[in-house]
């Protein structure tokens, strides 16, 4: 079996695959105070919560927007599975995935992941739209080539800053309320929040799809995709172990250079 663990500033998502098949995901805080032995606890329980033993385990691959994590993590798996060496999605690995930016190396690895994952499940040309801490859009088009993308605020951080930004609104949760026209505050800030991010989301896709002259696929992933993507007017797969599955890819293009 092959780890995944995809690191975000939130959330750390990580799943197990036997060949092409999920075996299980599994969603955790992201948290900079753990140590190596505590992730390497969280791992084993994981691990075991699913019937799996870290001794079925053949090698990792690890996806990071916060750094410090990394060395954690590959130092949790090698202490659970001392025979595995992790493979780290950088920018020295082969992707498979021309990048035709200014600034290559400027495009975080988990849009990367993504957009490799989404070539492989859905084709080409595709928008895959990523609801994190940010709200991101990646364009890869019809030759397979990553041509650039848009960066939005995220949901969450939107809320946030409505939130602290302001003497009487609430905090909320975010479940979608029963009409866009709302009727009271809370009902009022999750229309705009939720109806708000969609709207902004279908646009921009209008907007990118003009621009290339062509429709494209539509993906997204991420924390806040099941709540904003059913509010969009265009038809969005949603696909949360799509990190996952870029990272299987990516670990089986590059498995050959990795010691053991």
């Amino acid at each position: 079996m092959i780890l995944a663990i995809d690191i975000g500033n939130s959330h750390i998502v990580l799943g197990c695959f036997d060949n092409k098949r999920i075996v299980f995901t599994e969603r955790v805080a992201t948290d900079l105070k753990e140590t190596e032995l505590e992730y390497a606890i969280i791992l084993k329980a994981v691990l075991e919560l699913h019937g799996t033993s870290p001794q079925q385990l053949e090698g990792a691959v690890i996806s990071s927007v916060v750094p410090p994590l990394v060395p954690v993590l590959c130092n949790a798996i090698e202490k659970i599975s001392p025979n595995i060496r992790p493979l780290v999605v950088d920018h020295s690995i082969r992707t498979g995935l021309p990048i035709r930016l200014d600034h290559p190396e400027q495009v975080g690895c988990n849009l990367i992941v993504d957009a490799v994952g989404a070539c492989a499940e859905y084709g080409t040309p595709v928008i895959v739209i990523d609801f994190g801490t940010a709200t991101t859009l990646s364009v890869i088009d019809k030759e397979g080539c990553y041509i650039g993308g848009a960066i939005l605020p995220g949901v969450q951080v939107s809320l946030n800053s409505l939130v602290s930004g302001t003497a009487q609104l609430p905090n909320i949760s975010l479940t979608n309320p029963s009409h866009v026209l709302a009727k009271n505050t809370v009902d009022s800030m999750k229309s705009g929040v939720l109806y708000g991010n969609a709207a902004a989301i279908d646009g921009m896709i209008d907007r990118i799809q003009s621009e290339l002259g062509c429709n494209t696929a539509l993906v997204a992933a991420g924390d806040l995709a099941d709540k904003v993507i059913p509010c969009c007017r265009h038809e969005i797969n949603v696909d949360e172990t799509l990190p996952l599955k870029g990272l299987r890819i990516l670990y089986e293009m590059n498995k050959g250079g990795l010691a053991e």
